[in-house]
């Protein structure tokens, strides 16, 4: 990076975690920087989403990488260990884990959430945020951390009030979620109920229905002011971390919350990627059947976060089955390249054609 370019702020496009994590990474390290934002406020389309921050695929805490990373964790969060899981026979299956399978935290603008703890701890930093600001073209040294641009997956159904207790609870039914799962997460009076689908996306309102219906029969589920709430996710491996001459981060680049560059994101996630692709390739493949054998696996090892840690990481197994995964796994988003030299797209639409899966 020459002396000039060096003393320009370097712009972010997206204030989600991603694009506030790599904020906050450059600042410490003493850069000036700009984030943009096209919503109003931080973490918009979420709007009080409980969610999940997994804890099972790397060996030591999440929190604790949030703090090797500079990231503040001053946000609310709930430890899970133990909830419960059902088949799409309504039989039951206890998880139980030393340590939290994952943390119930709630999404956007509010007071508490994840997203507002990072936009305070970029603020803190001397890093301006600019809301409703909707780039087209970008000059100078930027990361593009813009969020999904296609739907691979969706997670539907309703925010609401309770007086449930805390917990978790799943349910794995192609009935409810074709190739996914349906889950109500509550914490501290309120909760979140979804059926996550990846595919049938047009049928979405019938799902949501059967998965409130069955989970009523089930636990007795409790919805106060039930308000209706959607998002999509972008799965897949990217070809490059750059994004004509910018790098990309977190759901704009394929990957969740990552921040390197494109040889470094090759060597540290490439193999867990592949492994993650194998992952949905073969859930998606086992239907019904195969998921009760999987919950009967992860109910009776005693740990589902040690279960889920061997389960998930990569392996030879994995390696060897990835070419037959990643056929059974499209992500419904072109992984098209810039033909242009320099080019200053925020989202490159310019051609190229789409290239093979790394």
């Amino acid at each position: 990076m020459s002396a000039s370019t060096s003393d320009k702020p370097i712009q972010i496009v997206g204030a989600g975690p991603a694009g506030l994590a790599a904020a906050i990474t450059l600042a410490r390290a003493g850069r000036a920087v700009v984030v943009h934002e096209a919503a109003a406020e931080v973490g918009s389309r979420f709007q009080g989403d409980h969610q999940g921050l997994e804890n099972w695929t790397t060996a030591g805490d999440v929190l604790d990488e949030f703090r090797e990373h500079g990231l503040a964790c001053d946000f609310d969060r709930t430890p899970c260990r133990d909830g419960v899981t059902f088949d799409a026979w309504g039989n039951r299956y206890d998880f139980h884990s030393e340590l939290p399978l994952f943390y119930t935290i709630e999404r956007g603008p509010g007071r508490g959430t994840i997203d507002s703890a990072l936009l305070a701890q970029a603020r803190a930093l001397g890093i301006e945020v600019r809301f409703g600001s909707r780039l087209r073209h970008i000059e100078g040294p930027a990361i593009l951390a813009a969020g999904p641009r296609a739907a691979d997956a969706i997670a539907v159904g309703y925010h609401f009030e309770t007086s449930m207790a805390d917990g978790w609870w799943a349910i794995c039914d192609d009935d409810l979620a074709p190739q996914g799962y349906a889950y109500v997460l509550v914490a501290n009076g309120y909760g979140t109920v979804k059926t996550c689908m990846f595919s049938e996306f047009k049928r979405e309102a019938e799902y949501v229905a059967r998965t409130v219906e069955r989970f009523r029969d089930l636990i007795g589920l409790e919805m106060r002011n039930p308000q209706p709430h959607g998002g999509a996710e972008n799965f897949r491996i990217p070809v490059s971390a750059y994004s004509g001459q910018h790098p990309v981060a977190g759901q704009q680049a394929g990957f969740q919350d990552a921040l390197w560059g494109d040889v470094r994101w090759r060597q540290a996630f490439l193999p867990g990627l592949r492994a993650a692709v194998v992952n949905r390739a073969v859930f998606g493949y086992m239907g019904n059947s195969g998921y009760r054998r999987f919950l009967q696996k992860a109910s009776a090892s005693g740990d589902a976060r040690r279960f889920l840690h061997l389960y998930y990481g990569p392996s030879w197994l994995k390696r060897l089955l990835y070419p037959w995964a990643r056929l059974r796994v499209q992500s419904r988003r072109r992984d098209v390249t810039c033909n242009h030299v320099d080019c200053s797209c925020v989202w490159c639409r310019c051609g190229g054609a789409a290239q093979a899966w790394p």
